[in-house]
């Protein structure tokens, strides 16, 4: 049987998440690996959110509340921010997704930085647009590079910031410029998936350009400073008609019960975020001392990972410490070959990477 599928479709790539903790210990044959490739939070979820998750579960035969009114309470309150300006989604992946769904057609372009989130080319690629790759410029988004590759067939431009890998940061007069100079047709997609974790007081917000009278759309989730990764819950903020647009497509109960209400709590939990964005900063602080030691080079990050160059194959470094129980990111796909990225772990797991880093370099 042949499918009528279109080229574009066809050309994707899938994206590749890494091997569970069980996996990898299994191929290996090793046991209490510590997985620092993801991101996460070493502390797991907010107490508070557990507790609500304990209590959701007695419901889980009825529906969610399709329109996550309580969520959309709780964060305008959280945020300041208009519950119309708000749009709920099965992690911000999801709301990636309609936005492509909704604003991008066959032959149309997006502008992003090259390397970035996977998933953006993916959904690019999907609605038959044609993605615009900007290298980097050093570890920082090239801003002004961005802008000249700007066309009348631009519908997106995508912008991580910190960003996702080199933990770099757009400070706010050049993101404000970058706003100003941005056609008023053009939707910018202001990836904030990171932000909780940012030491640098320069550090623009999506919010701030919600009445700008250009279009910017911020993404945030509760996937990495509030624990919930495994609840896949994330939202947009939007202006109100875009936001309008993307709930005409948003699939019906797109954010389970147990999301909803462990989002809720979490984002009332504030001293866990507090004692979550302390554990990253003192780390961070620690690992860099101890890299400095061991003369080795890396980057300094305003996100809960960083990058550091290995000198020799990222590959090969990333299966020599895989052997030692620690799972890194190699970065040999982003376009690094002698780099890693590693996310802050616990005090006790930062220590075990080091001492294996020691060894393999």
């Amino acid at each position: 049987m042949k499918l009528c599928v279109p080229d574009y479709i066809l050309s994707l790539k899938p994206y590749v998440a890494g091997k569970p903790l069980e996996e990898l210990e299994r191929e290996y044959g090793i046991t209490n690996a510590i997985k620092l490739a993801s991101n996460e939070n070493p502390l797991g979820p907010s107490p508070k959110a557990m507790k609500a998750i304990r209590q959701a579960v007695e419901d889980l035969h009825r529906y969610p509340n399709g329109g996550s009114y309580h969520l959309h309470e709780s964060i305008s309150k959280r945020f300041d921010v208009k519950s119309e300006n708000i749009v709920l989604g099965n992690g911000s992946d999801d709301i990636i997704a309609m936005l492509a769904r909704v604003l991008l057609q066959p032959g149309d372009e997006a502008v992003l930085p090259r390397p970035s989130f996977l998933f953006y080319e993916i959904m690019i690629r999907c609605s038959g647009a044609v993605p615009v790759e900007v290298p980097l410029k050093g570890t920082s988004i090239n801003l002004d590079g961005m802008l000249e590759c700007i066309s009348p067939k631009t519908r997106l431009v995508f912008i991580t910031n910190p960003h996702n890998p080199t933990g770099s940061l757009i400070s706010k007069k050049a993101l404000d410029n970058f706003v100003t100079a941005l056609p008023a047709d053009v939707v910018l997609v202001l990836d904030e998936a990171y932000i909780e974790f940012v030491r640098d007081q320069d550090c623009p917000n999506s919010i701030d350009y919600l009445d700008s009278g250009k279009i910017v759309v911020g993404l945030r989730t509760f996937s990495k400073a509030y624990g919930l990764a495994g609840l896949r819950i994330g939202f947009g903020l939007m202006p109100s008609s875009i936001a309008d647009i993307l709930n005409r497509v948003r699939q019906p109960f797109n954010v389970n019960s147990l999301a909803q209400d462990a989002a809720i709590a979490a984002l009332e939990d504030e001293s866990f975020l507090e004692e979550t964005v302390k554990l990253v900063s003192d780390e961070l602080d620690f690992i860099y001392a101890a890299l400095d030691d061991l003369g080795m080079e890396y980057f300094k990050s305003q996100a809960n990972f960083l990058l550091i160059k290995v000198v020799k194959d990222a590959n090969e470094v990333f299966e020599d410490l895989l052997k030692q129980g620690v799972i890194v990111r190699s970065m040999t796909s982003y376009g690094y070959p002698d780099c890693i990225r590693v996310n802050v772990g616990l005090h006790d797991e930062n220590v075990r990477f080091l001492e294996a880093l020691g060894k393999v370099v």
